[in-house]
């Protein structure tokens, strides 16, 4: 089992920044691949963010491509989103997810473990 807690998550003006952060425990956390998704409400969850066990390869959905940037800290068992630049349409329920594969990494059914998700509000 892989324990997520995400934090950073808050209200915030258009053309701001936040920074999440997403805390795993249980396993060992360079074995596994890396998600952000979000869930806006009446929407279906979508995929944001990924990154790689090694943080080799980093993959965006292009609503935010330019604006939010994903990295992760192995020593210390974290994964952080970036986002900058935020638009109100940012505003959703964001989650952090961890993987085996670096495959097909938008679907969010390949995703084992997931975190309870922290609010994000951005206001016009």
């Amino acid at each position: 089992q892989v324990q997520l807690v995400e934090s950073g998550g808050g209200l915030v003006q258009a053309g701001g920044s936040l920074r999440l952060s997403c805390a795993a425990s249980g396993r060992i956390f360079s074995n596994y691949a890396m998600g952000w998704f979000r869930q806006a409400p009446g929407k279906e969850r979508e995929f944001v963010a990924s990154i790689s066990r090694a943080s080799v390869v980093t993959n965006y959905a292009d609503s935010v491509k330019g604006r939010f940037t994903i990295s992760r800290d192995n020593a210390n068992s974290t994964v952080y989103l970036q986002m900058n630049s935020l638009k109100p349409e940012d505003t959703a329920v964001y989650y952090c997810a961890a993987r085996v594969a670096y495959l097909n990494v938008i679907d969010s059914r390949g995703y084992n473990y997931w975190g309870q998700g922290t609010q994000v509000t951005v206001s016009s």
